[in-house]
């Protein structure tokens, strides 16, 4: 396995790139009302992945839009304190997953494949998914990702969801979608043994 390539997928000659889905100061914040418990043992899992891909590793983060149309005009009615600016410090990465020299992908939905994913990514049609929520920006992002025929290992242990059971449920739909989607260990995907831990 190179640090340059990343981990590759099963039996594909592709390299799998890491995107790391909106791991934000807005959801990790104590006090914050979208602050993902399990946040800090999902960022712990990402730190393990991260040597493995090198440079294939794409950031992802939700900004609110500068005007919202249609159900998100209600959505944030329901949270106006998230209705700030893209370069709000709530909407910054944490700064325990450095981004410095990798993509950032900003998006005002909670799915985030889509062009600038697919470029970030080069095209690659293997990814690894991490990040906050498992039920919500994990999920579409998913599904986005399957529909448009990539093949996608989201990580268990990182990822968290709004509650454990949340992200159970998130984690156990995502798996209905095989092949397409799978769902692993940060161990699987660095070929770890377990009882060699």
């Amino acid at each position: 396995m190179s640090g340059s390539t990343g981990p590759r997928a099963g039996g594909s000659a592709e390299p799998a790139w890491l995107v790391v889905v909106d791991m934000q100061v807005i959801f990790a914040r104590p006090g914050s009302p979208w602050r993902t418990p399990g946040f800090a043992d999902a960022a712990a899992g990402i730190s393990r992945l991260l040597p493995a891909f090198g440079d294939r590793v794409v950031y992802t983060r939700f900004v609110a839009p500068e005007k919202p149309t249609g159900a998100w005009v209600d959505y944030y009615r329901d949270w106006p304190f998230a209705l700030v600016p893209p370069d709000s410090p709530d909407y910054d990465l944490v700064p325990e997953l450095p981004a410095a020299g990798h993509p950032v992908v900003s998006e005002t939905t909670f799915g985030k494949w889509g062009p600038a994913l697919t470029e970030a990514v080069r095209g690659g049609t293997e990814l690894v998914l991490t990040g906050v929520s498992t039920d919500c920006c994990v999920l579409s992002t998913a599904l986005g990702a399957a529909d448009a025929g990539v093949h996608a290992r989201v990580v268990s242990d990182a990822c968290a969801g709004l509650s454990e059971a949340d992200h159970r449920r998130a984690l156990d739909t995502m798996a209905l979608y095989q092949p397409f989607l799978e769902v692993v260990t940060v161990s699987d995907v660095l070929g770890e043994s377990v009882t060699g831990r």
